[in-house]
């Protein structure tokens, strides 16, 4: 071990805590020598007869770590410190501390939790707070209590709160704080511009750190795609400098690269994902600009995926990243956002369990023997809905029921995939097509292999020509799946597939889709979720797929992997999930009830036909539901207004939907529309009201005014200045006093002979010795026909040319 490294001060209280409580915490600044020195200073204690398992939270990070151990102690990896990944492993008999990914502890603990020959679990980066990370914890903490007092457990970190941790491991468990190597950190913020891509912004700003700055620069990006473009803006303006990516997708050979100085002494830049912000030290960089965003997976419950999201990093992720810049001497950090904005960022990640998919973790836990996931220790509990959509998911799985495992689970649950993705496998193996059924499982697993297309048919054509180191990795384990699975492929009894992707879509059904337009933009599953496709996909020309992954909200998810497959098989392979129904549904272009046969696949109909007879009783229900929606428009227009105006409860709106019953049933039974006049929804309404309450109604608010002049006019009681009528005033001829509705004045409109306002009053009489002489001298010369008083209160009423009443 290096003397000179700060975490040596600390590691006697360390082993302290380690022989007496058996657990501790451990909170050490980056670059204190945590991932590196301590498990090789435990080896010594007397109680680690076993091994040492370190739990890394990238397989990036935990190669490293094992290969700097090694180096440590003059050896190569596989030796006294070997690792294991999914992609790649070293070790051997003889290897003592062994790193290995979260997801491989788990499956560890749930084949045995008794741990044999392991003396001690170290959680390193435990604040990243990955699903597998807590879950591990969880089930490690559960062995430790009940089976195995003598295991030793240790949660490592930079950012952790250590007193929250030391409370689940324990009210005894001690928080051991080491000091950090303090180098100086100078922080440059460079702030940000909405109008500019983020490549354009990195690449701008990786340019001035080159300028301005000495040593290598590490430059934070959200995913692989940005990475690649900023190489593709960097390439050309630094011609003769070493540009690495570093994500989870390169070959091992290029991940050290990345890590390692250049081996010519050249300065380099190293794009990289979140993969570096934690264990890692990258030799040299002392210079790093980070975008300031994070691609984060969040699972949507309503669409049933997992998706990717790009968030603002958090304050936590930043402190990690700026500090990459001062391990091995002073740094600078360039962040692009305003250093006002800093302490608006979230203070860290969210947990993963509080949004994830949470089937893997249910199904793993019944296999542990466990029914209820609260009962186990959390620094987060998982929410209750996700846990009760990934139990129903599992259920119609059929790897659960009543929350225990079932045959068909255990056999899923051995396989180190999502559930979905075992009973691919597992269908394959029933039906002869495991190996295939395994790769294209690993294609969805692993980014980029085999090329990135939407058609992963495509992306197994070309994985299998290709020999990259990487490419036979996954190879061997895609094989080692299947052999397991053959072995396994009894629970699932006989499948209908014929080839790996009918397996897929026999573990997904509600995922099969098919192409709702001839473009292939557009698609519906048989989950009845909509999906959109690139029209250019290799894909967009089939008419069924299985979707194996989609990115993006649930109304518009965009299709990222998929599988043709053939229309012909559908009926064979869905003949236990295919239905018949009816499907009465209302025609809006129509107006109309529309009541199909239908043959479909959940919400996908594969047939239609027009069904002749439907429901009388659901046909009556939708054209009630359709008739309340537009109360006001069925009935005559002022309908509702008269009767509150009468104040009239029965024929209120709230009670005409409280009665649609009494009313609009027997009105609307036998019909497909609603094309009936508003008059007979009227006396519908009205057959509410008994003869006494009708009498009170039309005395209230009558229906209509009666003028002198013995015409008829429709009263309105909807308008802003109700109750009112229009009326040609040679009706009025005669009256001398207001019309009134009950106690209220009827607001009187009145038009001239060809029916045109002239001027409204509540007030006739004196509209009469008023403004009637300046109607009269403006209606004399447009109207000389027609009669024009100068005391009209005096005049007989009549609507007839000055001629005509004379000769009357």
């Amino acid at each position: 071990m290096h003397p000179a490294l700060p975490i040596t001060a600390v590691l006697p209280d360390l082993r302290a805590a380690l022989a007496g409580e058996g657990a501790a915490v451990l909170v050490a600044p980056p670059g204190a020598g945590k991932t590196t020195a301590v498990a090789p200073d435990l080896l010594g204690e007397a109680w680690c007869t076993g091994q040492i398992i370190l739990i890394s939270p990238r397989r990036v990070a935990a190669r490293a770590a094992a290969e700097r151990m090694a180096e440590m102690v003059g050896e190569k990896p596989g030796e006294t410190v070997g690792y294991m990944t999914r992609l790649d492993s070293k070790v051997s008999a003889r290897t003592r501390i062994l790193v290995v990914t979260e997801a491989i502890l788990v499956n560890r603990l749930v084949e045995d939790p008794e741990l044999p020959g392991i003396s001690a679990l170290l959680f390193d980066e435990a604040h990243e707070r990955a699903l597998d990370s807590d879950l591990g914890l969880a089930l490690a903490l559960e062995t430790r209590a009940v089976l195995r007092e003598d295991l030793r457990v240790l949660v490592m970190s930079a950012t952790i709160d250590g007193a929250r941790f030391a409370r689940l491991l324990g009210e005894s468990a001690p928080v051991i704080e080491s000091e950090g190597r303090s180098f100086p950190l100078n922080i440059k913020w460079l702030g940000g511009d909405a109008s500019q891509v983020i490549e354009d912004r990195m690449a701008s700003a990786v340019l001035t750190a080159w300028r301005e700055e000495a040593g290598d620069i590490l430059a934070f990006l959200p995913g692989v795609r940005e990475i690649e473009r900023v190489r593709e803006r960097l390439e050309p303006r630094l011609a003769n400098v070493p540009i690495h990516p570093l994500h989870g997708q390169i070959e091992p050979a290029a991940q050290r690269a990345a890590i390692r100085r250049d081996a010519q002494g050249r300065r380099r830049i190293v794009l990289a994902t979140a993969i570096a912000e934690t264990s890692l030290t990258l030799d040299g960089v002392s210079v790093v600009v980070d975008s300031g965003l994070a691609r984060l997976a969040e699972f949507d419950r309503a669409a049933g995926t997992t998706h990717l999201v790009t968030r603002r990093a958090s304050q936590a992720s930043a402190a990690q990243r700026a500090g990459r810049a001062a391990r091995q001497g002073p740094g600078v950090a360039y962040r692009l956002w305003e250093e006002a904005g800093h302490a608006g960022r979230p203070e860290f990640t969210p947990a993963e369990i509080l949004q994830a998919d949470l089937a893997p973790l249910l199904l793993r836990l019944a296999k542990w023997g466990t029914a209820n996931p609260s009962a186990l220790p959390w620094l987060d509990p998982p929410p209750e809905a996700s846990v009760a959509a990934a139990r129903a998911a599992l259920e119609a799985l059929g790897a659960l029921a009543e929350g225990r495992i079932t045959p068909l689970g255990e056999a899923i649950a051995a396989l180190p995939m999502s559930p979905d993705q075992a009973a691919a496998v597992l269908h394959g193996a029933a039906a002869g097509c495991g190996e295939d059924a395994a790769r294209l499982v690993m294609l969805l697993q692993e980014r980029g292999l085999g090329g990135r297309s939407e058609d992963h048919l495509q992306r197994l054509a070309r994985w299998r020509t290709d020999r990259a180191p990487r490419s036979l990795a996954a190879e061997r384990i895609a094989q080692g799946w299947a052999k397991q699975a053959a072995r396994l492929a009894g629970a699932i009894g006989e499948s209908m597939a014929t080839d790996a992707a009918e397996a897929l879509a026999l573990a997904r059904p509600d995922f099969v889709a098919r192409r709702r337009d001839a473009s292939g933009e557009h698609w519906i599953s048989a989950g009845g979720r909509g999906y959109a496709l690139d029209p250019a996909s290799p894909l967009a020309q089939a008419e069924w797929i299985v979707i194996g992954d989609a990115q993006g909200q649930a109304k518009g998810a965009r299709i990222t992997a998929g599988c043709e497959i053939a229309p012909e098989r559908i009926a064979r392979l869905f003949s236990k999930e295919l239905e018949e129904r009816i499907t009465i549904r209302w025609n809006n272009d129509k107006e109309r009830i529309e009541a199909r046969r239908e043959r479909r696949l959940g919400a996908i109909v594969l047939a239609s036909i027009p069904e002749p007879a439907p429901d009388p009783a659901l046909c009556v229900d939708i054209l009630v539901e359709k008739a309340l929606e537009k109360l006001g428009e069925v009935l005559p227009r002022g309908f509702l207004a008269r009767a509150r105006f009468a104040g009239v409860e029965a024929l209120s709106e709230s009670v005409l939907r409280e009665r649609s019953g009494d009313w609009l049933v027997p009105l609307l039974a036998g019909r497909r529309d609603l094309d009936l006049p508003p008059n007979r929804f009227a006396d519908a309404a009205l057959g509410l009201l008994d003869w006494s309450a009708r009498q009170a109604l039309d005395r209230a608010a009558p229906t209509h005014f009666t003028s002198p002049g013995d015409t008829r006019h429709a009263i309105d009681y909807a308008g802003d200045d109700a109750p009112s009528v229009e009326v040609r005033v040679q009706g009025l001829f005669g009256l001398d006093e207001q019309p009134l509705i009950g106690t209220t004045p009827l607001l009187l409109k009145l038009t001239s002979p060809a029916g045109r306002p002239i001027q409204s009053t509540r007030d006739l009489p004196g509209f009469w010795r008023g403004s009637w002489r300046d109607v009269v001298k403006d209606m004399k010369g447009r109207y000389p026909k027609h009669r024009w008083p100068d005391q009209p209160w005096l005049e007989k009423p009549s609507m007839k040319t000055k001629n005509a009443f004379n000769r009357e």
